[in-house]
C-alpha cells in the first residue's frame, strides 16, 4: 500500500511539474505549482515527516505560490512583448538538462545511505535544533530575496502608472503641451492588435 500512495505521489508531482513548465498561463502554471508541491507534501507523510509535509503545504504552497503570483501580477509584461521565445528554450533546456545531470550524479553517489527499508519520524528536537540553530540564517537569507523580489515587482509596476496618469491644470485652462501618454498608447496598440 506504501508503494501505491509512493508513485501516485510521485506522479502527481511529476505531471504537475511539467505542467509548470509547459502551460502559457500564470495562473494556471501557479495551481500546477501548487499540486506538485502537494504532492512533494505526500511523500514527506509517507516518509513519516509530517512536521515537513505541514511546512511544505502552509509555507511552499501556500505563502511562496501567493508571493510568486503578486510579483508577476506586479510586473508589465508589454516590454517584452517584442521577444521571441525560440531563442530562450534552448538556454532553458541546457539548463533544466544540468540541473538534472547534476542532481542526478549526487543522488547516485550517496544513494548508500539511503539504502534503507526502515522508516523512522524525525524527533522534534533534532528537528528544532537544525532549523533553529544550523539552518538558520539561509532561511532568513531566503526570506529577504522573496521580499526584494515583492518589493522590486511593485517598484516596477509602479513605474508604469506613474507614467500613464496625467492631472489637470490647477487653473482650470488647458494646456497647449499636453504631457505623451506612452502607456495608453501601448493599451490601444494592444488592443488593435487582439482585435
Amino acid at each position: 500500500m506504501g508503494l501505491l500512495l509512493f508513485y501516485a505521489a510521485a506522479t502527481l508531482t511529476l505531471f504537475a511539474a511539467f505542467g509548470v513548465v509547459a502551460t502559457r498561463n500564470i495562473v494556471h502554471a501557479a495551481l500546477f505549482l501548487l499540486a506538485a508541491l502537494a504532492g512533494v507534501a505526500g511523500l514527506f507523510v509517507l516518509l513519516y515527516a509530517e512536521f515537513l509535509a505541514l511546512v511544505q503545504l502552509l509555507i511552499y504552497g501556500g505563502a511562496v505560490t501567493i508571493v510568486i503570483l503578486f510579483a508577476l501580477m506586479l510586473t508589465r509584461s508589454g516590454e517584452y512583448e517584442g521577444e521571441t521565445e525560440t531563442r530562450r528554450r534552448p538556454f532553458a533546456a541546457l539548463a533544466a538538462a544540468g540541473l538534472f545531470g547534476l542532481m542526478a550524479a549526487v543522488f547516485v553517489a550517496d544513494s548508500h545511505q539511503f539504502n534503507t527499508n526502515t522508516r523512522q519520524p524525525v524527533p522534534f528536537d533534532t528537528l528544532a535544533r537544525d532549523l533553529f540553530a544550523d539552518w538558520a540564517v539561509p532561511f532568513e537569507i531566503a526570506s529577504l530575496v522573496l521580499l526584494v523580489a515583492l518589493i522590486g515587482a511593485v517598484v516596477i509596476g509602479r513605474a508604469g502608472r506613474e507614467e500613464d496618469e496625467t492631472f489637470p491644470d490647477t487653473d482650470g485652462s488647458e494646456s497647449a503641451s499636453e504631457p505623451v501618454r506612452r502607456g495608453s498608447r501601448r493599451r490601444a496598440e494592444r488592443r488593435q492588435r487582439g482585435s
